[in-house]
């Protein structure tokens, strides 16, 4: 079984993969780029990071895997501590080539370097997008020439008719400006009759449709369901009646359990608590095991 095939698919789904007592290869998302000095255009990405720090299992990988191997999770959990087990021994003397993810090796304080490949893109939006190169673009700086002024002369000759022309021009606005005035009149008085009327007419309606005890108004409060996708599994039974004698032990401990539905080998899951968020759910996920059950596990649900 290839590990990194596995962590290279969730990747492309979710932001956050953890191989248990390992660590965690985590994404960020990064806007499009344009590099003025190479003219290229880079479009949106997801870069992965390496996080030694997270450690404890989700059961995101070990899930996936039972689920796409069809085998048990127990067996998928084993499966994941032996690859973890060669790439830390491997990492005491070489370097760790991890599929397309990237490179792993050990720095001079033994801590895990991770250098990713930045050729592999795993955002989904960006699909089918590459990096394009467009060529400079010179831009010329257009030189105006000054207009030859004209001789004295010249330009008294030219004022002469200019006058003329203007003189003649505002003459017949003056006219043109007598006569629109009087049609200007009359169109208003037109205009102020025909709004009388429409007035008239709407008075008229509005006392003929004037209910004197309208209906109250009614007003409906919807909310709407957060999706809860993150879920603590406390266990799966065989038989529904344990499911549901489960389900009324940990509600009298507070916890807001329910059945979630019937797994792929028919057994009836139970969960302590279900969220919104994965932040919510991993550390609520730390507290149950150290305080309830060091069995519960976080199983996330694919939305549609």
């Amino acid at each position: 079984m290839k590990l990194a095939t596995y962590i290279n698919d969730l990747l492309y789904r979710y932001d956050c993969v953890i191989v248990p007592d390992f660590g965690g290869f985590v994404t960020n998302k990064i806007g499009a780029k344009a590099n003025n000095f190479t003219h290229t255009f880079t479009p949106p990405t997801k870069q992965v990071t390496f996080n030694s720090l997270l450690k404890h299992n989700d059961g995101l990988l070990a899930n996936y895997i039972a689920s796409a191997e069809n085998i048990s999770f127990e067996k998928a959990s084993t499966a994941i501590s032996l690859s973890v087990i060669k790439w830390q021994n491997e990492l005491q003397s070489n370097t760790v080539q991890i599929d397309s993810l990237g490179v792993l090796s050990l720095n001079e304080e033994k801590q895990i370097i991770f250098e990713p490949n930045a050729a592999v893109n795993y955002l989904t939006e960006s699909f089918g997008l590459d990096t394009v190169t467009s060529s400079a673009i010179s831009r010329f700086k257009e030189q105006v020439k000054p207009l030859n002024p004209l001789p004295l002369k010249e330009e008294r000759k030219r004022e002469i008719p200019a006058l003329i022309k203007y003189a003649a021009t505002a003459a017949i606005l003056l006219t043109l400006g007598y006569a629109g005035y009087n049609g200007y009149e009359n169109n208003l008085q037109k205009e102020n009759l025909a709004n009388q009327e429409k007035a008239i007419q709407k008075k008229i309606q509005a006392a003929t449709f004037v209910i004197s005890n309208p209906l109250p108004t009614i007003n409906l409060n919807v909310v709407k369901e957060v999706a809860k996708p993150f879920h603590i599994v406390a266990g799966a039974f065989q038989f529904a009646e344990n499911a549901e004698k489960r389900v009324e032990e940990l509600k009298a401990k507070g916890f807001d359990a329910k059945i979630i539905g019937v797994n792929k080998w028919g057994l009836t899951q139970v969960t302590f608590n279900s969220y919104a968020s994965r932040n919510e759910a991993t550390n609520n996920l730390y507290r149950i095991q150290k305080t309830v059950s060091k069995d519960a596990w976080l199983l996330v649900e694919k939305l549609d």
